[in-house]
């Protein structure tokens, strides 16, 4: 992500509950779940192996970049059961940031938790090993995976794709490695080449130095080359023509000098946005803000959506949202992002920054216990959210448990347990978690419950609701009622007024 300006999260501060819609939207039922086999591209629409139309909801879960070598949070938790948190909240896609170090012969992985069973099948493996333990699981949930050559090493972000030690030789043979590492596994649906290009880095300048269209083209050939069915996923830079934006986040270029790759119709475009916590841009103080965003993003990458010249995918986009001006910047962008109820999959695909709470000038989905999930954040991204794919792609060990369905038939039993997050007296937050207690994988989940009080539902994500009186009752959204047994989903909401104590939950599963 950008990195100009670092700032340490402060002090927790209560954010605006915005209005969500589209968040209940059903989609039609296909012959075929969208999203087997690898993916190409046509237009400004990604297509699945059958031609269907998928989008990419995804989050951003770093660590192989640093000097940990491996995803963080694997000190707090079970890598599973973060895997599966992902898919429950409705994320279907997982963007893996690396550095070139994790390929060096004899790179070691550290800080991970063995104890009490964590992570138990990741001792002693190396770091390319464990991606290939996550590919795996992801796989067997129905999450696909995009590799990020974020750095060259772990020591931090490089303005162009080669250093004086890692030079463009390294990073296209480890590109190249990777790309067939993975043939054959439509988990792995593409590589991003190189993240955030800026300044020098240039777009159709011509000098092969700087030049990064032209570097992604040398790439891109490579990867394709090693396996022809990969997504070519490429970023923006930071200047173009004078006009400067966000690190990989300006793709003025793509209008006179596209990427043209030896295979067709494998390019998908990548941008990456930010608000104020990150840093100041001229666009924030226009007195036309919020208002003036869609122009500024169809300017740097949206025209490329909209001219239906390829797909476009929001690489990364996040907020600590402690501001106002961050508060309506990352409502304008997920409205910009065209929400799944109206659109489906002819929208812009995206994963957000980040799954990670220590990413301290955006925060996380999760707290900083690495377990609780901030309901806000990821309330405003319900109405974009899409759903998940069809299990492929390596799978997990046959013993493994939580494994979906059960060919043999079985009970389909759920309960559900209800938490207040926040109550100021006129309004509090509150989220249900529904686990699959029965022993076959549900298709759908319903919970009732009834307030002694007043309350009434304000706002809700991940879940649709009707509530009659004091009785409110929640039923799954279209991409998390598929839950494997022992899994969990779990959605949250808003309510008026406050001090409604817990209630009691039931829940019915089919």
């Amino acid at each position: 992500m950008f990195r100009s300006l670092r700032r340490a999260l402060g002090a927790a501060v209560v954010v605006l509950l915005l209005p969500l819609s589209g968040v209940q939207a059903a989609h039609a039922d296909t012959a075929a779940a969208p999203g087997a086999g690898y993916w190409h591209t046509s237009g400004r629409q990604i297509l699945d192996a059958a031609g269907q139309p998928v989008r990419i909801a995804g989050i951003n879960w770093f660590g192989f970049e640093t000097s940990n070598n491996a995803v963080h949070g694997l000190w707090a938790r079970d890598y599973k059961s973060m895997i599966d948190q992902m898919k429950s909240l409705g994320y279907n896609a997982i963007r893996l940031p690396y550095s070139d170090d994790i390929l060096k012969s004899g790179a070691v992985a550290n800080s991970i938790d063995f104890s009490g069973g964590k992570n138990a099948d990741l001792q002693g493996l190396s770091p390319l090993q464990i991606i290939d333990k996550l590919v795996a699981y992801a796989g067997r949930d129905g999450l696909k995976v995009i590799l990020d050559r974020h750095r060259p090493d772990a020591g931090g972000q490089s303005a162009l794709w080669y250093t004086a030690a890692v030079p463009e030789t390294t990073w296209i043979t480890n590109l190249k490695s990777l790309a067939t590492r993975y043939k054959g596994n439509p988990t792995v649906i593409g590589i991003d080449l190189h993240n955030e290009p800026h300044d020098p880095a240039c777009w159709g300048c011509g000098d092969t130095t700087r030049d990064w269209r032209l570097a992604a083209q040398r790439a891109g050939n490579a990867v394709l080359s090693a396996n022809p069915e990969l997504l070519i996923f490429v970023e923006g830079v930071q200047t173009v023509d004078g006009v400067s934006g966000w690190w990989g986040g300006n793709l003025m270029g793509v209008a006179q000098y596209p990427v043209q790759l030896d295979v067709p119709n494998r390019v998908v475009y990548s941008a990456h946005d930010y608000a104020t916590s990150v840093a100041q841009q001229s666009w924030f103080s226009d007195p036309s803000f919020p208002a003036n965003m869609p122009g500024v993003w169809d300017k740097y990458w949206g025209y490329i959506f909209k001219q239906d010249i390829a797909p476009v995918w929001v690489g990364e986009f996040g907020t600590t949202l402690q501001s106002t001006v961050d508060q309506k910047w990352l409502a304008a962008l997920v409205s910009y992002l065209r929400p799944t109820g109206t659109y489906g999959a002819d929208s812009i695909s995206w994963t957000f920054w980040s799954w990670n709470p220590n990413s301290g000038d955006t925060g996380g989905i999760l707290k900083d216990d690495w377990t609780s999930v901030d309901t806000v954040k990821d309330g405003y991204l319900a109405s974009v959210k899409a759903p998940g794919f069809p299990a492929e792609g390596g799978g997990s060990d046959p013993g493994d448990p939580g494994d979906p369905g059960d060919p043999g038939g079985g009970t389909a039993a759920c309960t559900a347990a209800y938490t207040v997050s926040s109550d100021w007296g006129g309004g509090f937050n509150a989220e249900v978690k529904v686990t699959n207690s029965g022993t076959t994988a549900l298709k759908s989940w319903k919970t009732t419950w009834t307030w002694p009080g007043a309350q009434k539902i304000t706002n809700m994500w991940n879940a649709a609701y009707t509530q009659t009186g004091a009785t409110v009752t929640a039923a799954n959204a279209a991409h998390n009622g598929t839950v494997a047994v022992g899994g969990s989903a779990t959605f949250g909401f808003g309510g008026a007024p406050g001090g409604g104590g817990v209630p009691s939950v039931s829940c019915t599963a089919t």
